[in-house]
């Protein structure tokens, strides 16, 4: 009669945070039980019920803020009535009861037998039966109300109205009507392609699409294919046809995959996959090399193609966020025109160490990770034009020396964070003190680095330890990182000599 956690979260979390779910029905003076208006009670302070749960809440932090559970409880409203309902009306009978109580009434209704069952005894069966139908709709509710719950979050996450957000979502009016508009208009659009006209764009937005014709792979000069906010489950084989596709849009539908001819469409330059029910890409997309936008956000990815970074070098945007990813396949490093990377609400355990090789890097969103992402590679410092970095809500212990190397950083979140390095009063202070304490980081290490190889080459040969040799190797390195390092050190505006290293020297 509960949602089960394992299978409805978000609800079951929900559901339990409600008092009139938690109590249990009681009689009114008249003795019946009004399900507009069930009992209330006063709640009891709570913990989290299971390990389950709280992952939940650490997955998704959201559900702590007041206002993102009043919104969600307005949205299973009917599933607490439901619940309350079948508590008067009693557990789910067994399988082999409602099988024999349909057989009864089947034989009843046939005219079979009819005389050796009473009308109330055949009742009964009726209400075995109706029973089971309830519950089984009740867990067709449950399903919808835990789509609906995400929704709700998705919402609260990206800043919208919630209200606004519930009212998108409720079912349209008319719908059967609007399945001959959407008919007429497909049947429309091929005609025009057969009869030999240029068709550059077709756009069937929230059209409530069931499904998308073969015919579609036929119409040749297509550049545009806009689809989003349907219930397409599948996108035909014959897609891969479109050789001048440039935009495929199928944000908001149902699909579970993609077809590997998507692999096709060499002139692809944008793919929104978003908001869907992907588990994984196909390995095809990796052919799609003049690709420059991708978004398969609000999905159920696990991972993504072992090649994807080999091949698609051309891609500047990549938005992974709202998915199950675990890491990167290191592939990803070869992404040398990556512009932007948001991956936030994954299950990331850390970056590849070869990250610092996204040589264009301008914005990176790596915020809850939660207690997956627990640090970065060294590498991370060599992401020179980074502008931009989230890193909140993770359990990241300390930012690598290297990090003082991120010149160009204007804006930086490290909130949710167990950082002893920097520490706290540097990170309260803002980026410019971030990055200033870290540069001095950066240049302490190069100091002791230097100096090791200096102890290391004088046990070597005494001839190393001489002054002059000793001034030699010294002033070489000092060339080498007083451009990439006193700026970091001195701030943006002062002459290429450090008072700190002629110090050293």
């Amino acid at each position: 009669m509960d949602p089960v956690p394992q299978s409805h979260p978000i609800l079951s979390y929900v559901l339990s945070r409600l008092p009139a779910a938690l109590a249990k029905p009681k009689p009114t003076p008249g003795g019946d039980f009004d399900i507009e208006q069930p009992p209330v009670e006063t709640p009891s302070p709570r913990t989290p019920s299971s390990v389950g749960e709280f992952e939940l809440v650490e997955r998704m932090p959201g559900l702590r803020h007041a206002s993102v559970l009043r919104a969600m409880t307005r949205a299973v409203a009917d599933v607490s009535a439901a619940r309350s309902a079948l508590q008067e009306l009693g557990p789910r009978p067994d399988h082999e009861l409602v099988d024999s109580s349909r057989a009864l009434i089947a034989a009843a209704d046939a005219g079979d037998g009819a005389s050796r069952i009473s009308e109330e005894d055949l009742e009964a069966c009726r209400m075995v039966v109706k029973l089971e139908e309830t519950h089984d709709a009740y867990e067709t509710l449950l399903h919808e109300a835990e789509g609906r719950l995400e929704k709700v979050y998705r919402s609260a996450m990206e800043g919208r109205d919630l209200e606004e957000a519930e009212e998108k979502d409720e079912p349209a009016v008319g719908a059967k009507e609007g399945d001959v508009v959407v008919q007429e208009e497909v049947v429309a659009v091929l005609k025009q392609a057969e009869d030999g006209k240029a068709v550059d764009s077709v756009r069937l937005v929230d059209r409530q699409l069931r499904f998308l014709p073969e015919a579609f792979g036929r119409i040749q000069g297509l550049r545009v294919l806009d689809v989003s906010h349907n219930q397409l489950e599948v996108i035909p084989d014959a897609i891969g046809r479109l050789d001048h596709l440039e935009e495929l849009l199928l944000a908001s539908n149902a699909l579970v995959s993609l077809p590997d001819s998507v692999g096709l469409l060499s002139n692809l330059k944008i793919l929104n996959v978003s908001s869907n029910k992907l588990r994984t890409l196909p390995d095809s997309i990796s052919k799609c090399r003049s690709l420059v936008e991708l978004d398969a956000s609000y999905n159920g990815l696990t991972y993504l193609p072992t090649n994807i970074g080999y091949e698609l070098v051309n891609l500047r945007k990549l938005w992974v966020h709202m998915n199950k990813l675990r890491s990167f396949p290191s592939s990803i490093c070869e992404m040398q025109s990556l512009y932007l990377l948001d991956a936030h609400f994954n299950e990331l355990c850390g970056l590849p160490s070869a990250i610092g090789k996204l040589s264009s890097l301008e914005i990176l969103n790596l915020s809850s990770n939660f207690s997956d992402m627990k640090e970065l590679p060294f590498s991370f410092g060599d992401l020179l034009k980074l502008r931009e970095l989230d890193l909140s809500n993770n359990q990241i212990h300390a930012l690598p020396d290297s990090f003082g190397r991120l010149d160009r950083l204007e804006k930086l979140n490290l909130e949710q964070n167990p950082l002893a390095m920097p520490p706290s009063d540097i990170v309260n202070k803002g980026v410019d003190a971030v990055k200033e304490y870290m540069s001095k980081r950066w240049l302490d290490a190069l100091l002791e680095e230097e100096q090791k190889s200096m102890a290391a080459a004088a046990a070597e040969s005494p001839q190393a330890s001489t002054p002059k040799a000793w001034l030699a190797r010294s002033v070489s390195w000092v060339s080498d990182v007083s451009g990439s390092v006193v700026g970091y050190v001195s701030g943006h505006n002062k002459p290429e000599k450090d008072a700190y290293l002629d110090q050293q020297f």
